[in-house]
């Protein structure tokens, strides 16, 4: 045996869950042509997706929404919060281009919304996404998401209280007894900008930091307030009254 050859990485497992079969082929050949994709099995509703990522551990569970029996989102909910799952990251794909389902599959904890209107491409680089733990959303959903949720992008002010600088322990924000009350005054910075859609090149220029330090700050306030991902962070912050929702102008 060649020690220099290293065995190949396992495929991403993935269950699809749709009530239209022929849809459901589709898919199944539109993946299993890539060498690290494996389709372990389908379903046609809620229930037996449930029940399917629970015997199946999948990596991947490509969600329709509309189903009979149960829908996609409740089925969502249970699959992400059903440990037998084993952290199955829920795709939801969806012919319905709607806010209400893209917000309830968010907080539910699906990890990527998709619409069934994109190409092959997409759809196969979705799946490796969420796949390695990140989350997706279609293109033209991302900035409705920031539109909806959230004011422009503030500008915050670096504070020059040494207490809040990069690694030095920073006070806590003064926001009660709530879940924000473990962040520091830097971390609430983040937390807003973040929410605002800034990416951390933009937070940097903004608190005059380092990107590395602001992946860092990120890293933390997710942790800290038990978020997943970016996405959730928006609908945490407009939902705990970080950012305030665009309202007319004028």
């Amino acid at each position: 045996m060649n020690p220099e050859s290293d065995p190949p990485p396992a495929p991403i497992r993935v269950l699809l869950v749709d009530d239209q079969r022929l849809l459901r082929a589709g898919f199944r050949v539109i993946l299993e042509i890539e060498d690290d994709i494996e389709v372990v099995d389908e379903a046609a509703d809620g229930a037996e997706a449930v029940e399917l990522a629970a015997r199946h551990r999948p990596d991947v569970v490509l969600m329709d929404v509309e189903m009979p029996v149960l829908d996609g989102l409740e089925a969502t909910r249970r699959i992400v919060a059903a440990s037998a799952t084993g952290g199955a990251a829920v795709l939801i794909l969806t012919t319905f281009d709607r806010d209400d389902y893209l917000f309830a599959a968010l907080q539910a904890g699906a990890s990527g919304f998709l619409l069934k209107n994109g190409t092959p491409e997409d759809l196969v680089e979705a799946v490796r996404v969420v796949a390695r733990g990140d989350a997706l959303l279609a293109p033209q959903l991302t900035k409705r998401v920031i539109a909806t949720f959230t004011a422009p992008v503030p500008t915050a002010v670096p504070t020059p209280d040494p207490a809040s600088a990069p690694g030095t322990p920073g006070q806590r924000s003064g926001r009660g007894d709530g879940p924000l009350a473990g962040l520091t005054e830097r971390e609430h910075e983040v937390l807003v900008l973040l929410a605002g859609g800034a990416s951390n090149a933009e937070i940097a220029g903004q608190l005059l930091l380092g990107e590395a330090t602001v992946k860092t700050h990120v890293s933390r306030v997710l942790t800290k307030l038990h978020l997943r991902d970016r996405t959730q962070a928006v609908v945490f912050a407009y939902e705990h009254g970080v950012v305030t929702p665009r309202t007319a102008e004028g």
